[in-house]
């Protein structure tokens, strides 16, 4: 099931990364490595946490899925049931995956919404 989440919430943006000029190959692979590099990282932070050994800071965490590998942070955090109990850690998370979602939506309207908020706090 996880994996089926996972594939609804990467279609949109692989999709507007493709509208923009991405090639599909290119943009897969990155999403793997970056997905990859994020799970293992998850991984070791699981291992570190059993073994009370010195923990990965959760910003790191969080710019790996910022950075493009928050589908394999998702996967981890549900097949090594790993930070998916963390409300603090779970709003940073979902508040990253929402802007995927939203930046995406925005590059199917050309930007609009981004120009609009860039407007208003030069404005401020």
């Amino acid at each position: 099931m996880s994996f089926l989440i996972v594939i609804a919430l990467t279609g949109l943006p692989v999709y507007a990364a493709h509208r923009l000029g991405v090639d599909y190959v290119l943009i897969g692979l990155y999403a793997i490595v970056a997905s990859a590099v994020a799970y293992w990282v998850q991984a070791v932070d699981k291992r570190r946490a059993e073994e009370g050994l010195w923990r990965i800071p959760e910003a790191n965490l969080h710019l790996l899925e910022l950075l493009g590998g928050w589908p394999g942070a998702f996967l981890a955090q549900r097949r090594l049931r790993h930070k998916c109990s963390k409300g603090s850690y779970q709003v940073v998370f979902w508040f990253i995956v929402l802007a995927y979602q939203f930046a995406a939506c925005d590059s199917f309207h050309n930007w609009r919404y981004t120009h609009a908020t860039i407007n208003y706090l030069e404005r401020a």
